[in-house]
């Protein structure tokens, strides 16, 4: 011990520069880093913190078009704002606590106050570019990692006022990313429907609302599923939209300062809190807020001055008041919902009397399965004192003192040999096992009561907390680990109906994944290579030579634990199920779920492939 306190001297104490404090800790400025397979992932979150600069300037009055492009590696955004002052071009992206945001008046209602964002996004990038056009003047710096390679000198341009930004995110800490073109397009099309009037050409297609969260919410909903026509109010620094449909859960849309707050906050607890006090004044009956809520979707915008959220990721938001010296958020929105909503619902009764309606449908659906819900549950309540079938984890995503909550997944495994090896080679921190017995029941067009009923259905869902909903879900990640045989596909499809029908939140929310294992393992005396498709065992097979042995994996159970641990831990890949914007779940389930078999056969032979049509597909 005093050996120990010997070396402690004052060389032992060292002070990191920016840039090596954020490399050091990406987490503590942009969340989890992950490869991109989640909408959450690190690589769109710099994508964001460059086009909410942009948005700033378009809320000051200045600019209304951004120019984004971005390809499979390197990002480009240019903005046609004021420009960053051409002597503080370098100061701006590479000095922490340097931007042009702290004079309130400037920018009251802005997203980014706290001048890091740019900085950890030229910290986290191998190449990072900024060039600034001012007053028929441009200046740019090019950064690697963070340090300055280049700086120009002032040059006359042409160009219009503006800004421009090209980065290369670092692939030694995004491993193996990749942009998913669906999350990018929801992204620029929230910033599109939050900013009426902008418009944003992506990658040469053009985003623009004039009607804002009216378009977003026609945008995530079926015409034909909504019970009545979405209700659209707006006032002074706050707007909703709001309607109900026939799906289960409750899903919501919020945003702060432009801001899309995924976690929601305390503006939306205030709207839900607001919806259902009004609606119970409207109709003079104390309905229950689970059935007001029931089906709900809505969207939410406020402007708040100096915002205070949970996180330098801006998810969620924990201011108390709309401004330093306004009301409490409560107040504000309770008061704008209590008389927008109910003036509107005056107005139109047909509205009113489909709203009614949707209520009372929710409590005789709540009625009707409360007691099967409830020895369900004392059944669970038994199970999970010794449940066989989950292999728990050490930390949860709903757990505010877990380290790293965003790491949490659960694998939902078919048969004992294939949760065995799994089981074996997880990490006991983040990584849970629950395992099915056998296929699943297909629950298309079912009601919510044979989630209770049916005892894996309703062991899984206390698995995973989400009987009332995904504000208290365990694991970030619920991941379907099944062979890629034509049982594991079908076990697949199961497993996302029963999520679609009566969870849809969980896969709209991106918590939804198939775990990608590998088909082929390739490999001589010196190297093993792993392969996920016959085009990359074609690959393979050629750098190793004619002589490697190829095994073809049948199920996971044939996969032993050491090897395992490789496709699960830091090499994971995963692949997202995401719903496409044209996409309905009544129609899709139907399909492919429903008893039109006719329509499926023909669509299955007029699809098929066989395994040599792909070879010669690859050899072509």
């Amino acid at each position: 011990m005093a050996e120990n306190k010997s070396n402690y001297t004052e060389d032992s104490i060292r002070s990191l520069d920016w840039k090596e404090h954020i490399r050091l800790r990406p987490g503590m400025y942009i969340g989890k880093l992950g490869d991109g397979s989640a909408q959450d992932d690190g690589i769109y979150v710099l994508v964001k913190e460059i086009i909410d600069n942009c948005i700033d300037e378009h809320v000051m009055g200045f600019g209304k078009q951004i120019n984004i492009s971005i390809s499979e590696h390197r990002v480009e955004v240019r903005d046609y704002g004021r420009g960053i002052p051409l002597g503080k071009v370098v100061d701006c992206v590479s000095k922490i606590n340097t931007g042009g945001k702290y004079d309130s008046k400037a920018f009251q209602k802005s997203v980014g106050l706290n001048g890091v964002g740019t900085k950890a996004v030229n910290a986290l990038s191998t190449y990072f570019k900024v060039q600034s056009f001012r007053d028929g003047q441009t200046k740019f710096a090019e950064f690697n990692q963070g340090e300055l390679l280049n700086e120009s000198e002032l040059e006359p341009t042409n160009q219009k006022n503006g800004t421009l930004i090209i980065f290369e995110p670092d692939d030694s800490i995004f491993k193996n990313y990749h942009f998913i073109p669906q999350y990018l397009d929801d992204q620029i099309w929230n910033y599109a429907f939050l900013n009426a009037g902008l418009t944003v050409n992506f990658n040469n297609v053009k985003y623009h609302s004039e009607n804002g969260l009216l378009d977003l919410l026609q945008r995530k909903t079926n015409e034909e599923a909504l019970r009545y026509p979405i209700v659209h109010l707006k006032g002074d620094d706050i707007e909703l939209a709001l309607t109900h449909s026939n799906q289960y859960g409750e899903e919501y849309y919020s945003f702060v300062n432009g801001q899309f707050t995924t976690q929601g906050g305390t503006h939306l607890q205030a709207f839900r809190e607001a919806l259902v006090k009004t609606v119970r004044d409207f109709y003079g009956k104390n309905y229950d807020a689970t059935d007001v809520r029931a089906s709900i979707v809505a969207s939410v915008s406020v402007r708040v001055m100096e915002p205070v959220f949970e996180s330098q990721t801006k998810t969620k938001l924990g201011s108390q008041a709309v401004g330093p010296d306004g009301p409490t958020m409560r107040v504000f929105v309770n008061d704008f919902v209590k008389k927008s909503l109910d003036d509107y619902l005056h107005k139109h009764a047909d509205v009113a009397e489909a709203l009614q309606k949707r209520i009372l449908q929710s409590e005789r659906e709540r009625k009707e399965i409360s007691g099967i819900k409830k020895l369900a549950n004392e059944r669970a309540k038994k199970a999970n004192l010794h449940n066989k079938k989950l292999r728990d984890c050490r930390m949860h995503y709903n757990d505010v003192k877990a380290k790293n909550p965003e790491d949490t997944m659960i694998f939902i495994t078919e048969g004992d040999s294939a949760s065995g090896s799994i089981t074996k080679s997880r990490d006991v921190q983040t990584q849970a096992v629950f395992s099915l017995r056998g296929k699943p029941l297909n629950c298309f067009n079912l009601t919510k009561k044979v989630v209770y009923e049916n005892e894996e259905f309703n062991l899984l869902q206390h698995a995973l907390n989400i009987e009332d909903g995904i504000d208290g879900l365990r694991y970030r990640k619920i991941v379907i680990a099944t062979d890629a045989d034509v049982d594991g596909m079908h076990i697949r499809l199961l497993l996302m109906t029963f999520f679609l029908q009566f969870f849809p939140d969980v896969v709209k929310n991106g918590h939804l994944f198939i775990l990608e294992t590998p088909l082929f393992r390739v490999r001589n005396k010196k190297e093993t290579i792993y392969c996920y498709s016959e085009a990359e065992k074609q690959k393979a097979t050629n750098k190793l030579g004619a002589k490697a042995e190829v095994t073809r994996f049948k199920g996971l159970g044939e996969i032993s634990p050491n090897e395992f641990g490789d496709f699960i831990g830091e090499n994971i890949r995963l692949e997202p199920v995401i719903l496409q914007k044209q996409t309905s779940i009544e129609q899709l389930l139907t399909f492919y779920m429903g008893k039109n078999t006719p329509n499926r056969q023909n669509f299955i032979i007029d699809n098929l492939r066989v395994e040599k049509d792909v070879i010669d597909e690859i050899a072509s």
